[in-house]
């Protein structure tokens, strides 16, 4: 019966596009329902990524799951950045990469039983997130007096930027190989009963494809929600804009998990936070000086360590290369502590 009601709801998307362009129907009716469409969307993105990942092993799907999935956040921010809204495209990659790595991973444990995962890979892109947060102080710190999004700061976004982007290529070609052959010697081995590889590709490229669209009018309708439930504009960004943001990212992890697929679960969380704060955000810094105006990588002090302390927190939950329940409801809490510190901060 649920799946009857599941596959109902992909009418939600069409519905959504139809509300905000041909009936131009209220925000906060649009925001309702682009949110709930993405839900059902989230699902099929996460079912097309096990498919795939059944052919290219956990690794290399968590990869493709976090590619397809960024690729509407990577839009969305380019939108806001030409509606000049830097404090929520800096808001929403904050909320990003501390969501999926603390609320994502955490349920994600936390719904499965005590099981090994990739420690080696987890960490190390760990490591680059909080190499990522570290390389933010740079425009950051001067941005914590006088206006952020000046033009010296605009400028010295350019090469933290690159370093970024030099990093990510670097590991990523590294991690795939490594991924790669562990799957071809059969670490893990698991026959491909399911979609073809290229159904599974097909599948994610459509529901990408979807939810960028959905996304784009619900970011569009978030200032009139905002102001309905009175919140204030960095809380929206931070946490429902980065939420919805990722919605195929964290249901397809949330999916997965559920069905015990612990390392398939991990991987997409963290490799999602890794591209995030190594990919989505220097390219958006450095495209945005095409749209104008230019955005820089100016975080605020709870951002900066919100990201750092997430990183810090899963690497020790980590250490031990195994998922057990407590420790993913210890990364919830915490997460639940960022959300309480972001709603305290207000706006700048």
């Amino acid at each position: 019966m649920w799946r009857k009601l599941l596959w109902a709801s992909f009418a939600l998307a069409p519905l959504a596009v139809v509300l905000r362009f041909a009936v131009h129907a209220g925000d906060v009716v649009l925001f309702a329902i682009s949110a709930a469409a993405l839900l059902p969307l989230a699902w099929l993105i996460g079912e097309a990524t096990e498919h795939a990942a059944e052919h290219t092993g956990p690794g290399i799907g968590g990869f493709l799951n976090a590619s397809f999935g960024n690729a509407p956040e990577l839009i969305i921010a380019l939108f806001a950045v030409s509606d000049s809204l830097p404090d929520v495209v800096r808001g929403s990659i904050t909320g990003s990469v501390v969501s999926n790595i603390l609320l994502v991973t955490g349920f994600a444990i936390a719904l499965t039983k005590e099981e090994n995962i990739d420690r080696a890979s987890l960490e190390s892109q760990l490591g680059l997130v909080l190499a990522a947060t570290l390389l933010f102080l740079i425009p950051s710190i001067p941005g914590w007096h006088g206006d952020p999004d000046r033009h010296s700061l605009q400028l010295a976004s350019i090469p933290v930027a690159a370093t970024l982007l030099a990093l990510y290529v670097g590991y990523t070609i590294y991690g795939l190989r490594r991924h790669r052959r562990r799957h071809l010697q059969g670490e893990h081995a698991a026959p491909a009963q399911g979609w073809s590889l290229r159904a599974a590709l097909a599948v994610l490229a459509v529901a990408t494809g979807a939810t960028a669209i959905v996304s784009e009018i619900l970011v569009h309708s978030l200032d009139a929600f905002a102001e309905s439930a009175g919140l204030s504009t960095f809380f929206v960004s931070v946490v429902i804009v980065a939420l919805v943001g990722n919605a195929s990212e964290h249901g397809g992890a949330i999916v997965i998990a559920r069905r015990g697929k612990i390392r398939l679960a991990s991987e997409i969380a963290i490799t999602s936070s890794a591209q995030v704060g190594l990919l989505v955000a220097p390219a958006v810094a450095l495209l945005s000086w095409a749209v104008s105006p230019a955005l820089s990588l100016s975080f605020r002090p709870v951002e900066i360590a919100t990201m750092g302390a997430a990183a810090l927190v899963a690497a020790w939950i980590m250490a031990d290369a195994k998922g057990k329940r407590w420790e993913g409801v210890v990364l919830v809490a915490v997460y639940a502590a960022a959300v309480l510190a972001y709603g305290l901060s207000g706006d700048r």
